[in-house]
């Protein structure tokens, strides 16, 4: 289980995305702040979910799943690519070798996850679903949201239809609001931890690592994927 957001790539695709909307004109400078402000609290573990897809999905009412999607290919190879973590492709490319089923499984939107997901090659994606109508954006979700305790019950959904056994498993998250996810598994991994969640590994003997943007090994600080 790969959490993406400050675990597999540099910065939260979410704000990255809502920014992207502003610069194109689709959500106004107004909102800015606002947004901004929602996420703190998402840091602090505190972000009522609900409220934040709300806020942030009104630019897209009326949006064809089209349009969008050709939004958030610009997005991804401008700024979501040159943000990826080199070592968390590594992280990924391990569990391939072993032959491990690997899912993305994130608090951010299906429109931005599952997109990046398939840039990193990955098939299987737990995100918080949008609805739609006739091929349009509503505004609205379905479905519990892959949020906190959220993420757990969409697993459970997911191994529902999927029956895995989750023996050896193991989960990579740098947020707080994944402690109910990484308690889940045999072999949590922190990637990056804030105090409190360094505090919660230190405790628990979890794996702390950190990542950064340039490999000590590379020159370039962009990573070059080879499994497309």
């Amino acid at each position: 289980l790969f959490d993406l957001d400050d675990t597999l790539i540099d910065g939260d695709s979410a704000t990255l995305w809502f920014d992207f909307l502003i610069e194109k004109g689709i959500a106004p400078q107004s909102m800015q702040a606002e947004e901004h402000a929602m996420i703190q609290q998402y840091y602090r573990g505190e972000l009522a979910m609900e409220d934040y897809m709300v806020f942030t999905l009104q630019p897209l009412i009326g949006k064809t799943v089209a349009e969008v999607e050709t939004l958030m290919q610009e997005l991804l190879h401008r700024s979501i690519v040159p943000r990826l973590f080199p070592q968390g492709l590594d992280r990924l490319q391990w569990h391939r070798d072993r032959g491990d089923q690997i899912i993305l499984i994130s608090a951010s939107g299906e429109q931005i996850v599952k997109p990046i997901a398939a840039y990193l090659g990955i098939d299987d994606v737990i995100a918080i679903n949008l609805e739609q109508n006739e091929g349009c954006y509503t505004g609205k979700t379905t479905g519990v949201l892959s949020y906190q305790q959220g993420k757990v019950t969409r697993l459970q959904q997911w191994l529902t239809e999927h029956p895995i056994s989750l023996k050896g498993s193991y989960a990579y998250s740098d947020s707080i609001n994944d402690v109910p996810m990484l308690e889940f598994v045999e072999m949590p991994w922190v990637i990056n931890p804030s105090a409190r969640l360094q505090m919660i590994a230190d405790q628990r003997g979890w794996f702390i690592a950190q990542w950064q943007r340039k490999h000590p090994d590379w020159s370039n600080t962009i990573p070059i994927l080879l499994i497309k």
